[in-house]
């Protein structure tokens, strides 16, 4: 990481309490290498973070926020730390995410129709024998 002389440097707690993260949130996303370019170690081995790391955390978060998951963010953060500009890939990922919600939503209208048919067929007195050869009647209906 290149570090002009008058760059202020932060210790993870202050990263941490600047950004509403963490320590231990922001000592994961360095372990994983999402804010490799923002941080270097001390020669006592604290970690130092330059200013660049609360944009990186911003993103980190909103990303989330959309469903991203944390190697699908540590994806496009490669592709900017290449010096690239990360949209095309963010779009990517997106549309990828916009068809898994869709296969979700499917999945949950199916299970909404379910659940409806057996509401609609409760019976709050079923017969003695569906009593006692299941738990609940109204669930284990064939």
């Amino acid at each position: 990481m290149n570090i002009s002389v008058a760059e202020k440097l932060y210790k993870i707690g202050s990263v941490a309490a600047c950004s509403g993260l963490s320590v231990k949130t922001v000592r994961y996303y360095e372990e994983m290498g999402l804010l490799s370019p923002a941080v270097k170690r001390s020669p006592a081995g604290y970690r130092l973070f330059g200013e660049t790391v609360f944009n990186r955390l911003a993103f980190i978060k909103r990303s989330q926020t959309l469903g991203l998951n944390l190697q699908e963010i540590k994806d496009i953060l490669q592709v900017r730390d290449r010096g690239e500009l990360p949209c095309s890939e963010a779009k990517q990922h997106l549309r990828a995410k916009v068809e898994e919600i869709s296969v979700q939503i499917a999945a949950l209208e199916t299970l909404k129709g379910e659940l409806q048919g057996i509401l609609n067929c409760w019976q709050e007195q079923p017969s003695q024998a569906s009593i006692t050869s299941t738990i609940c009647p109204n669930i284990q209906r064939d």
